[in-house]
């Protein structure tokens, strides 16, 4: 397959293709805005916080399960502002994105264990987490999650 200006679809074929670096940090970004609404929120209602944790958490799984291009924020960024933009000029594979979006959903998983148990200082810490990694990969393109998928692949053993 021949490289595209439409950075919603797959610049090489197979399951792991690969994805305009962009559009992780747009949702990264939008992860960090939802992240720090979570924690505001927990300051005066747990319920509101686990609400909204929720949200975010199911925008995690989506991307853990269906790959960055068809996440919520994934769509968003393909959707409206990829077309705006010039090509790609990096790309990054997806796998270890998928990766990502489920480190963030275990601990929005646990933030909002903690948050529905009535602690909002457990429920915090964890969203505190998600949110210092959101923030990493929107501000400075450092990818937690990317960076733990090598060290994951060579500890998980290959199958014939």
């Amino acid at each position: 397959m021949s490289e595209t200006t439409d950075t919603t679809r797959p610049v090489s074929p197979g399951p792991s293709g690969q994805v305009d670096i962009r559009g992780p940090r747009f949702a990264a970004w939008i992860t960090t805005a939802a992240l720090v609404l979570v924690l505001i929120a927990a300051t005066f209602s747990t319920a509101l916080a686990a609400v909204l944790l929720a949200l975010q958490a199911l925008a995690f799984a989506l991307g853990a399960l269906t790959g960055p291009r068809r996440s919520p924020y994934g769509r968003l960024y393909g959707t409206l502002v990829a077309p705006r933009l010039s090509p790609p000029s990096e790309l990054e594979p997806v796998a270890p994105l998928r990766f990502a979006q489920l480190v963030g959903l275990i601990f929005a998983v646990g933030g909002l264990m903690g948050f529905l148990a009535g602690s909002a200082p457990i429920g915090s810490v964890f969203t505190g987490f998600a949110l210092f990694a959101a923030f990493l990969n929107a501000a400075f393109g450092i990818c937690l999650g990317c960076e733990l998928y090598p060290l994951i692949q060579r500890l998980t053993p290959k199958t014939a």
